[in-house]
């Protein structure tokens, strides 16, 4: 009796295992939530350095539209960090609070600053009162004042101009024509008021004759430095001024500006 032997089978090759993708499953999209958190603490610090809250205000802006769209991200399930949307969001609002509050308080220092130079301006803009030697008729006909005679500003700074006498410059003055005549003249700058002067900004002028042409400041040894420094409450300075002038004048015409804020005031002197 033959045995019937059956052939062995070959194996099956396995197939891998691949496992089922979950029908609709994305990546989380945090990327609105991340950046919302970035802008938002780099506009939150801008909000506290001055005269950054514009920068402020944009990315607290920004960083609050990209919170709420992170959020929004998130309940829909395509996020999941809507903590860090939150936070970004919120730091976006404090943003725009610290950029509200910069505006009003650098308008506010601002206006205040513009008041405070008008208020400046107002108080010593004023034209000259003129005191002393009748000066009060002179000024009021609007006529120069006369040597010895003082113009008082508002805010109690006090000039006064005395006679101008002849003055013989060194030799190796500058400013002095040969041929014509040299004049010394005193000007005083008395501060009667509460705050100090600077005096570096007066500036002193002449001119000469009846045609008034303009007299050269003669500079030397002794004449020429002009005013300098400060002068304190309670205190005057004097400063000597020597004009070139021609041979024939008969008279001196000196001018003071106490400064940019001031008028200035002219002295008739008689040679």
């Amino acid at each position: 009796m033959s045995q019937f032997t059956q052939p062995p089978q070959s194996p099956q090759p396995q197939q891998p295992h691949t496992p089922a993708q979950t029908p609709g499953m994305r990546p989380a999209r945090n990327g609105l939530g991340i950046s919302a958190l970035i802008l938002g603490v780099i506009g939150a610090v801008s909000g506290m350095i001055p005269f950054l809250f514009w920068l402020a205000g944009i990315l607290g802006l920004i960083a609050l539209i990209l919170g709420l769209a992170g959020r929004g991200r998130a309940k829909r399930g395509e996020a999941t960090n809507k903590g860090v949307a939150t936070f970004g969001a919120v730091l976006g609002l404090i943003s725009l609070i610290l950029a509200v509050v910069g505006v009003v308080i650098t308008f506010k220092a601002v206006d205040d600053a513009v008041n405070d130079i008008n208020k400046a301006v107002s108080d010593t803009t004023a034209s000259a009162k003129p005191g002393g030697g009748g000066a009060d008729k002179k000024k009021d006909t609007g006529k120069a004042l006369e040597a010895g005679d003082s113009a008082a500003y508002d805010d109690d700074l006090t000039v006064t101009v005395g006679d101008a006498t002849s003055y013989t410059p060194d030799q190796y003055a500058a400013g002095h024509t040969k041929g014509n005549k040299a004049y010394r003249v005193a000007v005083v700058i008395e501060n009667a008021g509460k705050e100090k002067f600077d005096s570096a900004l007066v500036t002193v002028t002449a001119r000469a004759g009846k045609d008034g042409v303009d007299a050269e400041q003669i500079f030397d040894g002794k004449v020429g430095e002009g005013f300098s420094g400060t002068v304190l409450p309670g205190k005057k300075v004097t400063v000597p001024f020597a004009f070139d002038t021609p041979a024939d004048a008969k008279n001196l015409t000196v001018e003071v500006n106490p400064g940019f804020t001031y008028d200035a005031s002219q002295w008739d002197l008689k040679l």
